[in-house]
């Protein structure tokens, strides 16, 4: 999860693993898988950052380079 704020200033927890797209325009939009759409007080490069991070975190980074190492070796 990452902590992103509403427009109102309250904050929220997000599954960043549902996130498929980040906007700005000039708000910054975050597009969920489920096609759901939220506007967020921080800026979209912010929010990939996080995003980016929190992947690292849980391991989908190293996971995907280790998938990707594997299927060249096939």
């Amino acid at each position: 999860m990452i902590s992103v704020t509403r427009l109102n200033g309250a904050g929220m927890w997000l599954n960043a693993l549902l996130v498929e797209m980040v906007e700005e325009s000039p708000d910054t939009y975050i597009t969920l898988v489920t096609g759901k759409r939220l506007i967020v007080l921080e800026k979209a490069d912010e929010v990939i950052s996080k995003i980016k991070e929190y992947n690292r975190d849980i391991g989908i980074h190293a996971a995907t380079i280790k998938v990707q190492s594997m299927e060249e070796l096939s």
